[in-house]
């Protein structure tokens, strides 16, 4: 039987990382986008169906690379997990031009690129699937210091609104998920909050494995998933 093969950004840890897991556990082909690739330790169960790449969100070819070797490799595109991300906490009036650019780089374009770059392979099924990792701060500005990560990230929100457009006649559906805080890096770095009271990232990976199962016809827009009560989510 061929395999379902999906492209999975900021795959070295966090959300990334879980989500590759998550998904070749059930029976996917993963081809693993990372800024210095190194096999996982699971990857030695079945190592035919992982697939390295050095990926770099900074650099603009990066995508369409990517994706021909994986279509070498694989032959075919079922999904993608657009999930490298970065955080700068400062205001959008702290923040310099460069930092902005930096974020809205490797935060929109990359993830833009990376769907056009899949576009005619996840088409070619009838059933392609694109994940958007966005935030709860791309829904609501919660802090000063999140302000500039918001403005990226609720232009990622409308970017998987636009895919969604875009795509969905083809049966490509897109979903744009938007945690609040998960315990990675990235969110302990910015919170005293402990991990533990945090979403896990594999709890996230199952959502996100269930997002991409579902049929063209339960299709989601948006999934907000939060580990605190907030006002609004």
């Amino acid at each position: 039987m061929i395999c379902k093969v999906a492209l999975i950004s900021g795959a070295s840890r966090g959300i990334g990382a879980a989500t590759a897991k998550t998904l070749f556990d059930a029976g996917w082909a993963v081809s693993l986008g990372m800024r210095h690739p190194v096999m996982p330790a699971w990857a030695q169960a079945d190592p035919d169906r992982v697939h390295l790449f050095a990926y770099d969100a900074m650099d603009a070819g990066a995508a369409q690379d990517w994706s021909q070797a994986a279509m070498a490799r694989f032959g075919r595109i079922d999904a993608l997990v657009a999930s490298a991300g970065i955080m700068i906490p400062k205001t959008p009036i702290e923040i310099s031009d460069a930092e902005m650019a930096e974020m809205l780089e490797i935060n929109v374009q990359a993830p833009r690129r990376l769907a056009a770059a899949c576009w005619d392979a996840l088409g070619v099924s009838g059933q392609g699937r694109i994940i958007m990792l966005a935030s709860l701060s791309g829904k609501r500005v919660k802090s000063a210091q999140a302000g500039s990560y918001s403005v990226s990230k609720f232009a990622v929100v409308g970017l998987a609104h636009a895919l969604r457009q875009a795509g969905f006649d083809q049966g490509i559906r897109c979903t744009a998920v938007c945690p609040g805080f998960v315990a990675t890096d990235m969110a302990m770095s910015i919170t005293d909050r402990a991990p533990a009271a945090m979403t896990q990232p594999e709890d996230l990976a199952r959502v996100i494995q269930m997002l991409i199962d579902l049929p063209n016809e339960a299709s989601v827009a948006e999934f907000a998933v939060n580990c605190q009560l907030e006002e609004r989510f």
